[in-house]
């Protein structure tokens, strides 16, 4: 009887696949999206200060990395404070499920906007300014895209 259970077991989840893959795609794309916005925030709030107080381009990117770590993990936290976890838990659950997937984004993102032309240079009000924010955001999102993949696929990743 086992033997039959294991048997349809494995008949079904053949079968099921690509909905199974489907979702593993859909989960990735969204803590992807997740982590966009957290990263994001953080990078363009941390640019924005740095450029706003005149300060230079490294302690400008070294802030705007800062923020946008700070900002990636508490956005991944706070779900999951909602559902019950302490603080502890919660930071090291994020800190497993998106450390990685936060580092190459930001990674990414830097290295994007420093090596656009102009960007380091640019003001808030310069539209190469935003260019090179937005390059830099769209780079680390498909360079953190497939990290969240491989997370979900192994079952890293929390639910969102």
């Amino acid at each position: 009887m086992q033997h039959h259970h294991h048997h349809s077991t494995a008949h079904q989840s053949i079968r099921v696949s690509p909905v199974v893959k489907e979702n593993h795609f859909r989960l990735a794309f969204s803590a992807t999206l997740h982590c966009l916005l957290g990263c994001g925030l953080g990078e363009v709030l941390g640019m924005a200060i740095g450029t706003w107080l005149h300060l230079d381009n490294t302690f400008t990117m070294l802030l705007a990395i800062i923020l946008g770590f700070i900002l990636g993990f508490a956005l991944g936290m706070i779900p999951l404070i909602r559902a019950g976890y302490t603080f502890h838990k919660a930071f090291r659950q994020v800190l497993i499920a998106e450390g990685l997937s936060i580092a190459v984004m930001e990674t990414v993102e830097v290295l994007v906007q420093v090596n656009t032309p102009g960007v380091m240079d640019a003001h808030l009000n310069d539209w190469l300014f935003w260019k090179g924010m937005l390059l830099g955001l769209v780079a680390g999102f498909a360079a953190a895209f497939p990290v969240n993949y491989l997370f979900v696929k192994k079952g890293v990743r929390h639910r969102h």
